[in-house]
């Protein structure tokens, strides 16, 4: 039986992560995903709001297109201009968009107030995220858990 190298192993399950953290580790490139969550979509909102560089923003505007987390969509022609929503791939990154902030808030911000506040539609209330397990839904946190290989 072959021996296997652990850490060849261990790089392997972590590479998607490294990939995602390396793409969101840009400070322009998490504050684009965090305009369009608040529903900015044109490029001259986006630059107005985040102070950017208009070469530096078409720059992380086709990053983020490429790697699926917006699409440029046509919203006018002659001439042409587009806006960038986000996909599906964009949409399922939100809660931990949401935790980070929460963390955030917790550790370096002013607990009065909060970087981002939320309300859910359904019951018209504040909330803020929770991390419940998916089959007894009781909250969970890193103590209550276990990696399983």
């Amino acid at each position: 039986m072959p021996l296997t190298n652990h850490t060849d192993e261990q790089a392997a399950k972590t590479a998607a992560a490294q990939q995602a953290l390396a793409l969101l580790a840009d400070r322009w490139s998490f504050l684009i995903i965090r305009e369009a969550y608040r529903g900015v979509h044109r490029y001259g909102q986006l630059q107005r709001n985040l102070g950017i560089a208009r070469n530096v923003l078409a720059e992380r505007l086709a990053k983020l297109v490429e790697h699926g987390l917006l699409e440029r969509v046509r919203y006018r022609t002659k001439p042409d201009w587009y806006e960038y929503r986000l996909t599906q791939r964009g949409l399922d990154l939100y809660p931990a968009i949401l935790a980070f902030f929460r963390w955030a808030d917790t550790h370096y911000g002013n607990p009065d107030r909060p970087a981002i506040r939320i309300r859910h539609r359904a019951c018209g209330k504040p909330t803020r995220p929770l991390l419940v397990c998916s089959e007894c839904r009781q909250p969970i946190g890193a103590q209550d858990i276990e990696v399983i290989d």
